[in-house]
């Protein structure tokens, strides 16, 4: 027997073949790389650990576990043995030490080593599945080695789950400690419940898993608030990001229009990378996942009309700069071809808006110029595309392989701009993307966004 680390909790992940126990670890883990997963049964074939550790230090230590698969045959042979039936531990210990039982049963014999040298189990069971014996057979060699058992319920959310049947045969052998956790939606509720439910059966460790789940409840708090943050650096560049192009040269107007969306465009993907880094998802694995990104990688333009009515949007074919004191027009009444209406020009020596951030020297230098912005249908569009993807990685188990969904098309139309945003139209210094304008104040601007759209958040997803 291994020398066990002292003051660390030690929990066996354990059950019949294929019900989720490496996907189970991977999100607790939150790491998609954890083991193999497939189809077939039997993927895991010898113990493998991983470990959550906490600031302080505290480390609960994982062990994935190969699949039960011979159980009703194990305790057939058990039972022709000599020895007391209720002498759990030594029943165990005696199989361990017949090497001829362990090579005929060794997955069940690498399990039950296991059961022996940590302090708690947790029993995966895929609900989908009918209450057989073979189960029954599982808990019962399960329980003979005298380690509290909590059963985790795996694919509730499927339409033919049997969770009700499952939790009554449960009861009928005395385990009751029962907790639903789909390995496919990650619910960090969900998540705290289970470790809750394990500190009722484990006084001792108490400790251990309070500092635990602290930690990742602050873990969560800031990783949401980092995701949040990256969203609103994307959303204040595209909004403050105004160029300049001459008023008579129609094809200067074009390469700026190019020029801007060919930067709105690597600044979206930016903030998708990022959002897939914070979660631990990958860039590699996105395809895979059926996400409408290829490599991290957005595959549909948000300056496409087709891209906008998908989320329910038009280009209104005027900006928010300036609007209030008439100093907008129209990019196509202005004389400016740009396909798709979503760019508009400002005419320079507008007596308000846009000036208002951009002060004397801007306007001197707009004489006979035309600001060129993104309109505000493709603002909403990549604020509604952002914080979509964001709230499907936070609710993405990462022992899920099913296409990622990231929100209903059409919701775009009704996501009202927060009012930093609004005023971003008028501080074009606020956008890294604007030439030549440091941006002094846009420290303070982020700042105000991101606890704009933190607490938006909060309120349509409380905890």
């Amino acid at each position: 027997m291994k020398q066990r680390s002292k003051g660390h909790l030690r929990l066996a992940v354990v059950g019949h073949t294929n019900t989720g126990k490496t996907s189970l670890v991977r999100t607790l883990t939150h790491n998609r790389d954890f083991g193999q997963v497939r189809d077939q049964g039997g993927t895991t074939r010898q113990v493998e650990p991983a470990q959550l550790v906490a600031e302080d230090g505290t480390r609960i230590e994982l062990f994935d576990t190969p699949g039960l698969e011979n159980a009703p045959e194990l305790i057939e042979w058990l039972d022709s043995r000599p020895g007391q039936r209720h002498d759990g531990p030594e029943r165990v210990e005696g199989f361990l030490r017949q090497s001829q039982a362990v090579q005929r049963f060794a997955q069940e014999a690498s399990v039950l080593a296991l059961m022996l040298d940590v302090d708690a189990a947790l029993y995966v069971i895929d609900a989908r599945e009918p209450v057989l014996e073979k189960y029954q057979d599982e808990l019962a060699i399960l329980q003979w080695c005298a380690r509290p058992m909590l059963a985790v319920l795996n694919f509730t959310a499927a339409p033919d789950s049997r969770r009700e049947q499952w939790q009554q045969a449960l009861a009928r052998v005395g385990l009751h400690t029962v907790q639903a956790f789909d390995v496919a939606v990650r619910d960090p509720a969900t998540e705290l419940r289970l470790f809750e439910k394990l500190k009722s059966l484990l006084d001792k460790h108490a400790r251990a898993l309070d500092a635990w789940m602290a930690h990742r409840k602050a873990e969560e708090d800031r990783r949401r608030h980092a995701g949040l943050a990256a969203v609103a650096d994307l959303l204040l560049d595209a909004a403050a990001c105004a160029l300049e192009a001459r008023r008579d040269d129609q094809a200067g107007q074009k390469r700026v229009r190019r020029q801007l969306q060919d930067m709105i465009r690597e600044r979206e993907q930016v903030c998708a990378a990022t959002l897939l880094e914070l979660y631990r998802f990958g860039q590699e694995k996105v395809d895979d996942d059926g996400l409408p990104l290829s490599d991290g990688r957005w595959r549909t333009d948000p300056f496409d009309p087709e891209t906008l009515r998908h989320y329910g949007l038009r280009a209104s074919g005027y900006a928010a700069a300036g609007a209030g004191a008439g100093a907008v027009v129209d990019v196509a009444s202005g004389g400016l071809t740009l396909g798709t209406g979503t760019l508009v020009g400002a005419i320079a020596g507008a007596a308000g808006g846009l000036f208002q951030g951009g002060g004397p020297r801007l306007h001197s230098r707009l004489r006979g110029r035309v600001l060129v912005q993104v309109d505000d249908a493709v603002i909403r569009l990549l604020m509604a595309r952002a914080l979509h993807l964001l709230q499907a990685l936070v609710q993405r188990g990462h022992g899920s392989r099913s296409p990622l969904q990231i929100g209903a098309a059409g919701s775009a139309r009704r996501t009202r701009l927060p009012r930093t945003l609004r005023r971003a139209r008028h501080h074009p210094d606020w956008s890294t993307l604007t030439p030549g304008h440091p941006a002094f104040s846009r420290q303070r601007a982020l700042d105000d966004l991101t606890g704009e759209l933190d607490d938006e958040w909060q309120e349509k997803h409380p905890q």
